[in-house]
């Protein structure tokens, strides 16, 4: 992959956003350490954090900012090696913006038994770069512009909790028919957890799955759009076999 190709930030952030497990490598007296954490991501697709602070990573990455991330897609592949994965290199730091909260909550309903622990924190990694390994021969370096998506995404965000409250309640059929037509997820039972410029995130029990948009949504009324025009998709798409 040449560089200076844009499709490299969408499909690393296409990448980062299905994933709510990555592997985080700190520094132990100079030493890598790497721990397996929950993540999430904001909207313009800075990952998300919820540590404690009695966890190694974290007296780490106190002492020590830098962190890299591993996030990686390969368990269907024949050839784990041959399977996409993004190395990302940033600085994780303490975040205390509540709809930063509530979007890693969603991903994670679980973290909210210990989220209002005093000893655990939000963490948001600022993005410094990437190296992408898409396939066989498919590796590049990603610079933090290309990764961090580059819209406005601040209407879309005031609106999440809103839009999210209103499929769940009013369109459960609809995120049904997302999960099953468009996805080929089984079962009953999905919500949708998270919406952001690129893509929806459902949830059923433990199970997750995203699905991408093939343009930005930057407010409701494109979100509105978009979600309409899937479940047409989704109605006229064959139920799978």
């Amino acid at each position: 992959m040449a560089p200076d190709n844009p499709d490299q930030g969408a499909a690393a952030r296409r990448l980062m956003r299905s994933r709510d497990h990555a592997a985080l490598a700190t520094s132990v007296g100079g030493h890598p350490y790497v721990s397996l954490v929950a993540t999430a991501c904001e909207p313009d697709a800075r990952p998300l954090l919820l540590l404690s602070d009695l966890a190694q990573h974290t007296k780490n990455l106190v002492a020590d900012p830098r962190v890299s991330l591993l996030f990686e897609d390969t368990g269907n592949h024949p050839d784990r090696l041959a399977g996409p994965r993004l190395t990302l290199l940033g600085r994780a730091e303490r975040c205390d913006d509540p709809r930063s909260a509530a979007r890693f909550a969603a991903r994670h309903p679980a973290s909210a038994g210990y989220a209002g622990f005093a000893d655990f924190h939000l963490y948001r990694v600022a993005i410094e770069r990437g190296h992408l390994v898409a396939g066989f021969g498919r590796i590049a370096w990603i610079e933090a512009e290309q990764l961090r998506f580059p819209g406005n995404a601040s209407a879309l965000a005031e609106a999440e909790a809103e839009i999210i409250a209103h499929m769940n309640e009013d369109h459960a059929e609809a995120i049904a028919l997302y999960a099953e037509r468009l996805l080929g997820r089984q079962g009953e039972g999905w919500r949708m957890t998270g919406i952001d410029p690129e893509g929806i995130d459902l949830r059923r029990e433990e199970e997750t799955a995203r699905l991408d948009f093939a343009e930005p949504a930057l407010n409701s009324v494109a979100a509105r759009r978009t979600l309409v025009a899937l479940a047409e998709k989704a109605r006229s798409a064959a139920r799978p076999t």
